[in-house]
């Protein structure tokens, strides 16, 4: 895994872009068409924001997943679709249509209780994923963040979705109020991809143990082959890290 560190959110959300980019143009001269899935958080917005408005972004070919998303009601504050909608089309030019395929997780009316229900709707996420990038379902990138306690997409730690290694889609138990539906390790460590965001200080003792591939963390289970890990502020490699 390449790593990389930024003095500041702004400079760290420029270089995921740059490389956002770069890696649509690489995956539509050899097929044609970019997939990409993004998280959910704070550190992501700046990310999706300057997105947005890149003229060399092959938009009209790239189409766009979440990799994970709260159990709740449409435009909830607690939906990461309410974020990352605002931060790609509602402060810019761009719209859904100029993508080909925006496509959300489909959770807006589930019961949280309804395990059929729930089971059904990952089945057809994981479906369309499917789909949409031919037969073996792999995405291009993924672009992923980690919580302090060293989660990843929705991967929390204990949680039995962890164990999930028969699915790309899989639906958790309750974390901090709500069930989510999440991209697997298998949809993870079978991404062409995987682009890391991780900043504040507080996460420092949690991706020492990622880059050590602790894998008693989530995070440390993800592949770390044609990864690149790009961190803010420079502090949380150079002075809470001991490599």
């Amino acid at each position: 895994m390449l790593v990389e560190s930024f003095g500041s959110t702004e400079l760290m959300a420029a270089r995921a872009v740059d490389e956002i980019v770069s890696q649509a143009h690489s995956a539509i001269a050899s097929k044609n068409r970019f997939t990409l899935a993004i998280s959910g958080g704070s550190t992501p917005k700046r990310m999706l924001e300057l997105l947005a408005t890149r003229s060399d972004m092959p938009w009209s070919r790239t189409s766009l997943f979440q990799v994970d998303e709260r159990i709740a009601p449409f435009a909830n504050s607690d939906r990461n679709r309410t974020m990352q909608s605002r931060a790609l089309f509602e402060s810019t030019m761009l719209k859904e249509q100029d993508l080909n395929g925006v496509h959300w997780m489909p959770v807006d009316d589930l019961d949280p209780n309804d395990q059929v229900s729930l089971a059904a709707a990952a089945e057809q996420y994981a479906q369309n994923i499917h789909d949409v990038c031919s037969s073996n379902g792999a995405l291009d990138v993924i672009q992923l963040g980690m919580g302090d306690d060293g989660h990843t997409a929705s991967l929390v730690p204990g949680d039995a979705v962890c164990d999930v290694l028969d699915r790309d889609i899989a639906i958790t138990h309750f974390y901090k109020g709500r069930r989510r539906m999440t991209l697997t390790f298998p949809a993870l460590n079978s991404a062409r991809m995987r682009l890391w965001t991780i900043g504040g200080l507080d996460k420092a003792g949690a991706l020492n143990r990622l880059l050590a591939q602790d894998p008693t963390i989530p995070a440390g289970r993800v592949e770390q082959r044609e990864s690149l890990l790009l961190a803010s502020p420079n502090e949380i490699l150079f002075r809470h890290i001991a490599f």
